[in-house]
């Protein structure tokens, strides 16, 4: 017949082995379970098992019978865990902060790789290969295209600015794109 947590606590705190060997075989594979989940690793689970158990026994006096005896086990094991996990984060290194040494105090810098200078040449060359693309264009495929994609105005509002039909305004500006994209390709 299984002995009731209640009386198994009661055995183990008057001294009975026994007791605390039942309630560690009753509760050891569900914590190992617990434990598993958080720390992801079955060799530290199995030692944060033993270590769990041994905090436990360690303080069962302190264990209060109005909580079921799993909560509070639940909550030795969840924390042990916690704490393993804190130890074993790897230490960071502030890129604020200063860095004592033996002869004061240094303070780190780091190169900026951001910023490369290759890159930004070809993108002003681009630029400046579609600017003249642009200015080489029939005035009124170049007015289209200008008030359009810089001055970022809608089909309406260049109809009305140049004073022609919408449609004339869509035939131009995909007229002028058919251009400037032979005109690059050239170019490129």
């Amino acid at each position: 017949m299984k002995k009731d947590d209640s009386v198994l606590i009661k055995e183990a705190l008057a001294g009975n082995q026994n007791a605390f060997k039942l309630l560690l075989k009753k509760y050891r594979e569900s914590i190992y379970h617990v434990i598993l989940r958080i720390v992801h690793n079955p060799q530290e689970a199995e030692d944060l098992v033993q270590e769990t158990f041994m905090k436990a026994f360690s303080s069962l006096s302190s264990y209060r019978s109005q909580y079921k005896f799993t909560t509070w086990l639940y909550r030795i094991a969840a924390n042990s865990s916690i704490d393993y996990l804190r130890k074993r984060k790897i230490a960071a290194l502030s890129l604020d902060e200063e860095i004592p040494t033996r002869h004061g105090t240094i303070s780190l810098e780091l190169a900026d790789w951001t910023y490369n200078p290759e890159i930004d040449l070809v993108a002003k060359q681009k630029r400046f290969s579609v600017d003249n693309a642009i200015d080489a264009l029939p005035k009124r495929y170049k007015e289209v295209i200008i008030l359009r994609h810089k001055d970022e105005k809608s089909y309406e509002e260049i109809s009305s600015i140049l004073k022609i039909p919408v449609g004339t305004v869509k035939a131009r500006i995909f007229r002028a794109r058919v251009l400037l994209k032979k005109k690059l390709k050239t170019l490129g």
